[in-house]
């Protein structure tokens, strides 16, 4: 519904949502009022209206993650209508503005569904199998001292901003929470890419590769089948090119250890 001057009026949504008390809990979707909102509302912002509304009632607020609310944290993951993040590209849930929704319109919010993220509570998922995919990468050899010239370890420019778009990876499992097959080989595959891509990281890149590897399977994630939903759903445009250098990166490694 919009406005004689082109802008939205104030609009009136119905929200079903998903509560579960607790991860043992088997959870139900609830239907929440949210009126009076404004179209330049975040979508955040729209949730915590509802969750006045809700004290006010004397009920229990709905659990959701969010900390930065600026695109940078990733903690915000949600699926909306059965998307994760929203109807919006590179966007990250904190950034959807409510003006992307109209006047009337229901809109189903869940958690992230994958058996390595179970959840605690409402929204809000365990998402610590990431923490251990990185955690298995451990460390690239630096000499320590004083900091050295920037100029010192010459990069060609097309490698490093391919490392630094994988770097941009914020870690929110949307590219797991999209795939059928609940992968994470979009996460795992920058990660990697963005130190193997790096003079830094390669005394490590077999070793690191590896055990990077070994933990995302050791955290029950599925398989990776190409289709794409994962890079469809990134709130930084991850590229699935990343997938295959980790495939690359991969059988070398595993080549290099036979001999």
């Amino acid at each position: 519904m919009s406005a004689s001057n082109g802008t939205k009026k104030n609009m009136n949504l119905k929200l079903l949502v998903w509560r579960q008390s607790g991860g043992k809990d088997k959870g139900k979707m609830t239907t929440y009022q949210a009126n009076d909102i404004s179209p330049d509302m975040s979508f955040l912002e729209m949730l915590d209206v509802v969750n006045e509304n809700i004290i006010r009632d004397g009920g229990e607020p709905i659990a959701f993650e969010h900390d930065c609310r600026e695109g940078i944290c990733g903690s915000c993951g949600v699926m909306i209508n059965g998307v994760a993040h929203g109807p919006d590209e590179g966007t990250a849930a904190c950034q959807l503005h409510m003006r992307s929704f109209n006047d009337g319109d229901e809109i189903v919010i869940e958690p992230w569904r994958a058996r390595a993220f179970p959840v605690i509570r409402d929204l809000v998922v365990d998402r610590s199998a990431l923490d251990r995919i990185i955690a298995a990468g451990g460390y690239i050899s630096v000499n320590t001292g004083n900091a050295p010239d920037g100029n010192a370890i010459p990069i060609p420019k097309e490698m490093s901003n391919d490392a630094m778009d994988s770097a941009a990876c914020i870690g929110c499992g949307a590219c797991i929470a999209q795939c059928k097959n609940a992968s994470a080989a979009l996460f795992t595959s920058a990660k990697i890419a963005h130190l193997a891509l790096l003079p830094q990281g390669d005394p490590e890149r077999g070793e690191r590769v590896i055990r990077m590897v070994a933990q995302m399977d050791a955290e029950k994630f599925g398989s990776c089948s190409n289709e794409g939903e994962c890079e469809a759903v990134c709130p930084k445009e991850i590229q699935m090119t990343n997938i295959s250098l980790m495939n690359r990166e991969y059988e070398r490694a595993i080549l290099a250890n036979k001999k």
